[in-house]
């Protein structure tokens, strides 16, 4: 059983979809990456998250993020879950949904955990970068959904952090002051952010 951690490169596997056969890091390319698993189909939270998944699409491909969902049902059940979704949620689901009948994925991404349900995988998410490494897990029991704008949120701060020395603040959203990283001198900070601001010699501000 994999134990995946930040920074870990994200296992590659083929696989059925609802949209065919795909290797996932064919199928990534260059681009952000998420895969998120959901307990089973057919059940009211993963139908609520997956729509919610097909109405933010914008927001994905402006942010140049590739979405995946898994669960350990068939193809056929996908097939015919999705209409449910794209009836009840009022749209039309957009993205591949992974069927992982031998739980070939959920044990490669440590996706089942037994204390929670012996068979059925837990809300996992993961962000992966253009380099196929893990930038972020996040773990949700059964019962609770997603916020899909927090992860938009994080991806957005993935993307800022990635391409420069900053980082975010606590609540910090697209368009705020960001951090300067305390491996910046204030000399070299002076260069790359003009219009900083120190609040403490460890904690400087700038807008970007």
């Amino acid at each position: 059983m994999a134990h995946l951690r930040l920074g870990d490169t994200a296992p590659d596997f083929t696989q059925q979809t609802s949209e065919g056969e795909i290797s996932f890091h064919d199928w990534l390319g260059d681009s952000w990456g998420i895969i998120y698993s959901h307990p089973a189909d057919f059940t009211p939270v993963c139908t609520t998250e997956l729509g919610r998944t097909a109405q933010l699409k914008d927001e994905f491909d402006k942010r140049g993020v590739k979405v995946i969902a898994l669960s350990v049902d068939p193809v056929k059940d996908h097939l015919e879950w999705i209409k449910d979704i794209n009836e009840t949620q009022n749209t039309t689901v957009n993205f591949p949904i992974i069927a992982d009948e031998d739980r070939k994925v959920a044990e490669l991404y440590d996706m089942i955990h037994p204390n929670a349900s012996e068979k059925a995988t837990v809300r996992s998410v993961f962000v992966i970068g253009p380099d196929k490494k893990i930038k972020l897990t996040l773990t949700y029991p059964p019962s609770t959904g997603r916020n899909f704008n927090e992860l938009l949120r994080v991806i957005d701060s993935l993307q800022l952090t990635a391409n420069h020395k900053l980082a975010t603040p606590a609540d910090w959203k697209q368009g705020d002051d960001a951090i300067i990283s305390p491996s910046v001198s204030d000399e070299e900070a002076k260069k790359l952010f003009p219009n900083y601001k120190e609040i403490k010699p460890y904690l400087r501000t700038t807008s970007y």
